[in-house]
């Protein structure tokens, strides 16, 4: 079944994955696309509507992107957000002035003409604007919905070919009805079906797979994380035992991770799962090692020699999984696609493996989707829902050398902090949150004893992409907890601090 598509052109917004992101939760697929599609492209995608991401651009300067004026002549409904309001207006002969303050945040929209794309919106609610340019006199044939005190043209329209021009952000969650102006662009404008579902997803995409693999053998690097577990289990679904999985556990992974791992896809689905147990050869290459960038090439490598000692055990094969999401392929308005993603891990594991083509099955999915596609295959919560994790695992949380002494002391400690965190119901409000071994030693006294050990410290962010992050505001009480627990059921543990640093200007990792 061809679903109906929107085409969302990217324009260089800091919103634009959000704004596709957005339509996909309406039950309408999108692609994110570069602004610089060809007419020719555009007819061929055969979208049911168009939409303008913003931009950081003026349309008056040489280097801005521009749009040929022949795609609003396609009849196709066109949606231009911020820059994009601007462009359509500019194109089509309206005046784009810019102002001598820029506007952000929090302002005041009232509704002065009825629309179909105003359909349930009251005629005075919140909108949240980000923009210098603004559009001061529409183009001829369009007229005015709604404005705000400083943007007299915020929502234009010309509503007999369908072209409509937002000033303000609908897409982010401080526009009060923003969400509810998409939904009737899509549905009272573009008439869409909102067949875009993940169930509907799974049942198609079950199918293909089983048409495309047939009898042929399948490999899949399954790594814990979410979305090789997800990628895997739509394969196991398909063709079942064709699939074989490889774990390569590096010894680095979280208290009781590499058990769960086996206990849910080996034991519970069935799948055909092998474990490479490797911590002790991991470890080892590792002792001495004090510099992040040298633990992580090191990792890599043996990473690569793991995986490649178990793919010749099992033998060439025909389709080589990987757990590639959206994110990972878009293509900017600035650049080109991205080139196929190695493991999370290693930048060559394909070279090490007798294939011959790559399957991706999750390329089309945003992380939000692959979560709701490992619901849809009965994965549970706690496999679905899992943070991310980097590829070096534990190795990264420890500052200076890793010993199996402080990976000991490091998966106790952030097993504690992640089992109060889930018992406070913080654990889905929060985007990572996990414990660190510095390399700073501080006295303690604990009961008659002078202790000397390596301070703990906690790290907790709330974030949408990992682009920017907050760190979580977590309960005092919450603290102590997670607190009183690490210095007294952990080993080496006498001091914990919470790390209090958005990013920027730290990252979300220590190392």
């Amino acid at each position: 079944m061809e679903h109906q598509k929107v085409l969302v052109l990217d324009f260089g917004g800091q919103y634009n994955q959000l704004i596709a992101r957005r339509v996909r939760d309406l039950g309408v697929y999108c692609d994110l696309k570069p602004c610089d599609m060809t007419l020719e492209e555009i007819k061929a995608y055969d979208p049911i509507g168009i939409i303008f991401t913003g931009g950081p651009n003026s349309v008056y300067e040489e280097s801005s992107p521009h749009i040929a004026k022949e795609v609003f002549e396609l009849g196709i409904p066109v949606f231009g957000i911020c820059y994009g309001c601007q462009l359509t207006a500019y194109v089509l002969g309206g005046t784009v002035t810019h102002a001598m303050t820029s506007e952000y945040g929090k302002r005041e929209l009232t509704i002065v003409k009825e629309s179909p794309v105003l359909k349930d919106v009251p005629a005075k609610s919140i909108c949240w604007m980000s923009h210098t340019d603004f559009v001061s006199e529409v183009p001829e044939g369009f007229t005015v919905l709604a404005k705000t005190d400083s943007c007299p043209a915020t929502i234009f329209a010309d509503e007999k070919r369908h072209i409509y021009g937002v000033q303000y952000h609908p897409e982010v969650v401080h526009s009060e009805y923003g969400n509810q102006v998409l939904k009737n662009f899509l549905y009272e404008v573009c008439h869409a079906a909102g067949d875009w579902t993940m169930s509907n997803f799974v049942a198609e995409q079950v199918a293909k797979l089983r048409e495309k693999i047939a009898d042929k053998r399948v490999l899949c690097a399954m790594s814990g994380g979410v979305d090789s577990a997800v990628a895997a289990t739509l394969i196991h679904k398909a063709v079942g035992n064709q699939l074989t999985c490889v774990f390569v556990d590096h010894g680095l992974l979280r208290k009781y991770e590499a058990d769960e791992v086996m206990r849910v896809f080996k034991d519970g689905l069935g799948m055909n799962l092998i474990k490479a147990d490797c911590g002790e050869q991991f470890v080892g290459k590792l002792r001495g090692v004090t510099d992040p960038e040298r633990k992580r090439k090191i990792i890599g490598e043996e990473f690569i020699r793991a995986f490649e000692k178990e793919a010749k055990a099992i033998g060439a094969v025909d389709y080589l999984v990987q757990g590639t999401i959206y994110p990972d392929v878009i293509e900017s308005g600035k650049g080109k696609s991205a080139v196929i993603k190695s493991h999370h891990n290693v930048g060559g594991l394909p070279s090490v493996v007798d294939f011959k083509e790559i399957i991706e099955p999750l390329r089309d999915l945003f992380k939000d989707e692959v979560r709701k596609v490992g619901f849809e295959l009965g994965l549970p919560r706690n496999v679905v829902m899992r943070q991310p994790f980097p590829g070096p695992g534990l190795a990264i949380r420890i500052m200076g050398e890793v010993t199996p002494e402080k990976l000991e002391t490091l998966r106790d400690a952030d097993f504690i902090f992640r089992d109060e965190i889930a018992k406070a119901g913080l654990d889905e409000k929060i985007w990572q949150y996990f414990a660190v071994i510095t390399n700073s030693p501080t006295v303690g006294v604990m009961g008659d004893f002078r202790t000397y050990e390596n301070v703990i410290a906690l790290r907790a962010v709330t974030s949408v992409d990992a682009m920017t992050a907050d760190w979580a505001r977590i309960p005092y009480d919450v603290l102590e907890r997670i607190s009183t627990r690490i210095v007294n059921e952990v080993k080496h543990a006498n001091r914990i601090v919470y790390d209090i640093t958005s990013k920027p200007p730290a990252t979300i990792e220590w190392e």
